[in-house]
């Protein structure tokens, strides 16, 4: 085969295991030799719509199939496959579709609406493509694809409000598979039930497509649901589970927990937070460890990883390295690395990311992906961490403000924005609070206009709501702050930047 990246997959697997489950959804067995061909015909049919090598095609909806076949037919054709976040607005999902410059939009049941509601607001010409439409056809496909070719766009929030869109290459998330078939010992009789969302990279990259690598099953499920989650637990043998903790926690929380059958599982997976060691407790009483780990989109998206052996032992950590990626710790205007194998907790710096499965950088953004990847080629995390005299590394803080909500990454600023839209926000800053079911949610502090006055306790409370409806209307609903909290100046810095650690320490408690 010319093609050595991720459009080969399924005609590797088919030669190997025709006969074998590769994707369970709904109650319907899927074998690889079935999803080979399906994946073919998505490539044909997206091929007829005009896609060509480097074009980007975007796709819409839950997990299911259809994403698995269009991700596999963009690689065959190679095309860009460029995942949007169900939970994004209108406006938002068509800002990327335009950035991206798609130029064809995939979407499931559900979604027509709002696929062509994003479309109309796109100036280019797009095709717009139901993923129910019969995709079995006998084209084959055979592109000179390689690693380092352009495979997926996934935008993530940033600092600076707009999302970025995230350029990972066939290498960086074959690569990042590797690294988790090595440190998490993937079997090929591996039952992976995924329904933490797809157009997220911790999905896709730490449990799909190892699962795929190996030959294993996948279990799509659309949303996540505790109860039926126990139930496809014991019915498809699932062995592996990928989470937040805050699924976790409602795993846990759901009746008949205690009692259900959970002996097939062999891996618990979680990201997005440390999991709190009263949970791991509960969780180690039925006799199952956490895998912990860190990452981040721009690493595809393993970067450390927290084995269960050391779950208890270390807990708070990120754990280490995964095998071929390295990280390094950088002091706040120092020369020299503080490597993150056994340097004293006191030595806290950023952390920084090197390896295969480190992004190409941001679409259409050379300059941002200069500053991300500098002339070193080491990824700044923006996170600050810190090492034990083992090597396991503590993520302490963040130097990128970004609010965290349940694995979802909220920029602020980009909130803030759509606050200073309302008439009667004179100035707005956006903070996390602690949240027991999503670890933080977003708290807007607004120093309300002059002219529109709050009377009193009645008042606030009217125009709090009044901000909570506005943002709403225009930000996906993880993205709207829970609550708002009104001062009468923000506190800066000389310079004039709002001072957040102040604002944390001031309106930052539940």
């Amino acid at each position: 085969m010319r093609n050595q990246g991720l459009g080969s997959w399924t005609a590797r697997r088919a030669r190997k295991s025709p006969q074998a489950t590769a994707v369970i959804h709904r109650e319907q067995r899927h074998g690889y030799r079935e999803l080979h061909a399906r994946t073919l015909g998505r490539a044909a049919q997206l091929h007829a719509a005009g896609l060509r090598r480097g074009d980007r095609v975007a796709y819409l909806g839950p997990n299911h199939p259809a994403y698995l076949e269009t991700l596999f037919a963009a690689g065959m054709l190679g095309a860009v496959l460029v995942p949007l976040n169900t939970r994004l607005a209108t406006a938002e999902l068509a800002y990327c579709l335009t950035d991206s410059g798609s130029a064809v939009l995939v979407y499931t049941e559900g979604y027509a609406d709002a696929a062509r509601a994003a479309a109309a607001e796109v100036e280019h010409a797009m095709h717009l493509i139901p993923a129910a439409a019969s995709v079995i056809d006998e084209a084959e496909f055979d592109e000179p694809v390689g690693l380092d070719d352009p495979c997926m766009i996934l935008y993530t929030s940033g600092t600076t409000g707009r999302p970025k869109g995230v350029v990972l290459s066939h290498g960086n998330l074959i690569w990042n598979a590797i690294n988790v078939v090595v440190d998490t010992d993937l079997a090929h009789d591996e039952v992976t039930l995924v329904s933490a969302p797809l157009f997220h990279t911790a999905a896709l990259g730490m449990t799909c497509l190892p699962t795929l690598l190996k030959g294993g099953t996948v279990v799509l499920e659309e949303t996540f649901d505790e109860q039926r989650a126990l139930e496809l637990i014991a019915r498809h043998g699932v062995t592996l589970l990928f989470g937040v903790p805050a699924m976790y926690q409602r795993l846990a929380d759901a009746p008949g927990f205690a009692d259900a059958d959970l002996g097939s599982i062999r891996t618990l997976m979680c990201g997005g937070a440390p999991v709190p060691r009263t949970l791991i407790d509960r969780y180690l009483a039925r006799g199952l460890g956490f895998v912990q780990g860190y990452g981040l989109t721009e690493a595809s998206p393993g970067t450390l990883l927290l084995d269960a052996q050391h779950a208890v032992s270390k807990a708070g950590s990120a754990g280490v390295p995964h095998f071929f990626t390295d990280v390094r710790l950088v002091g706040a205007g120092a020369d020299t690395d503080a490597a993150a194998s056994g340097d004293a907790e006191a030595d806290a710096g950023e952390l920084r990311v090197r390896g295969p499965n480190v992004m190409l950088g941001y679409w259409g953004r050379p300059q941002e992906t200069a500053q991300a990847l500098g002339d070193d080629g080491w990824l700044r995390t923006g996170d600050l961490a810190v090492a034990d005299a083992d090597g396991y590394v503590r993520i302490v803080d963040r130097l990128k403000d970004l609010i965290i909500s349940g694995g979802e990454n909220i920029a602020p600023a980009e909130v803030e924005e759509v606050f200073y839209r309302h008439p009667a926000v004179a100035e707005c800053a956006v903070i996390g609070v602690p949240d027991e079911r999503w670890g933080e949610v977003g708290r807007a502090v607004v120093v309300a206009r002059s002219t529109q006055g709050l009377g009193g306790a009645a008042e606030a409370e009217e125009l709090a709501a009044e901000l909570i409806g506005f943002a709403a209307q225009q930000l996906a609903k993880y993205k709207v702050p829970k609550s708002v909290v009104f001062a009468t100046a923000l506190p800066r810095s000389g310079a004039g930047k709002v001072l957040k650690s102040v604002l944390r320490e001031q309106h930052g408690k539940p």
